[in-house]
Order: C-alpha cells, then sequence, then structure tokens
C-alpha cells in the first residue's frame, strides 16, 4: 500500500535520544563448536514526531547496538503528533503482529507493551493507547507499529488532500 503521507527525514539536522527493544544472543554452530552473535532492535526519535528503526548484528553487543542505530537513522519517518497523541485511532499490521493505536486525553501516558512504547515514547506521543495482537516478536511488533503510524494523518493534511477546509473536516 502507498504511503503518500510518508516524509522521509535527512538524520543530519536532528538529534536523537535511541532506545534499545531487545537483544538477542544467536549461536552458529561449525564443526570447530559454537559461535556466538548479537542482534539488537533499536528504535531512534526526536521525541517530536520524527522516528525510525534499524537492526544491528555483530560479534559484540556494543557493535551490534551501533550499527542498529546507524541503520535507524538511515530510515527516518515523519507523525504526526498532535498535542502529545495521535490524531486519530489506526491498526497497523506486519507479518503475524497487530497493533491497534488510539488517541487519549491529557494525563493518560503511554499505555503500550514493551516493542510499542519504546516507538511511542521515540516519536513523542504522550498520551496514548495501543493494543498489540498476535505476535509479540519484537521486530514485528516495532513494524507493525511504525506502519500504523505511517498511515496517521493530520487534519491539515486531510484537507489539503480533499481540497476542502479545514473546519470541514471535523464538521463532516
Amino acid at each position: 500500500m502507498a504511503n503518500l503521507n510518508v516524509k522521509k527525514v535527512k538524520s543530519s539536522e536532528i538529534d536523537f535520544k535511541d532506545r534499545l527493544v531487545s537483544i538477542q544472543r544467536v549461536t552458529k554452530v561449525t564443526k570447530g563448536g559454537r559461535t556466538f552473535s548479537f542482534s539488537a532492535i533499536v528504535v531512534v526519535g526526536n521525541e517530536n514526531g520524527v522516528v525510525g528503526y534499524g537492526l544491528g548484528k555483530a560479534k559484540e553487543v556494543t557493535s551490534a547496538i551501533a550499527k542498529g542505530i546507524d541503520d535507524a537513522k538511515k530510515n527516518l519517518i515523519r507523525v504526526p503528533v498532535l498535542k502529545g497523541t495521535v490524531p486519530h485511532e489506526q491498526v497497523g499490521k506486519y507479518s503475524g503482529a497487530e497493533v491497534f493505536v488510539k488517541p487519549a486525553s491529557t494525563g493518560t501516558g503511554v499505555i503500550a507493551g514493551g516493542a510499542m512504547r519504546a516507538v511511542l515514547e521515540s516519536v513523542g506521543v504522550k498520551d496514548v493507547l495501543a493494543k498489540s495482537k498476535g505476535s509479540s516478536n519484537p521486530h514485528s511488533v516495532v513494524k507493525a507499529t511504525i506502519n500504523a503510524l505511517m498511515q496517521m494523518r493530520d487534519p491539515h493534511t486531510v484537507a489539503q488532500t480533499r481540497q476542502v477546509d479545514l473546519q470541514k473536516v471535523f464538521n463532516g
């Protein structure tokens, strides 16, 4: 599904906070024994509407995380955040994971599970209700959450797309 409202962002002009979502030790068995390496999924965001995720793999944890951060900075998207919450309800899917994101009133906080929480906090959402259904695999949950956020549209974009007045978007 092609998204018109997805805006790619250059990472050079923004300072990011990174969050480690999960790290896994991966074992490769060879005739010489077991070889361990690490896989890390990282979410970066400026807590003001820009977020990205990345996967890093290396022999050591620190280099896996560093590679994940570099990868995350390469695929950033801009997400509309209105008054600290998301503009509307949205379902996001990726593989076996399905997430539901719903706006919440001020003071609610981020009601979301592990991998979703990292993504939503990195975007800068302060109040949101979210539910993860299906697979709990952190990779799939992060991608499903990003998918839901990519589908978000703010009222200004909707008004421009429909070529109507902004007030008409709210009234109907």
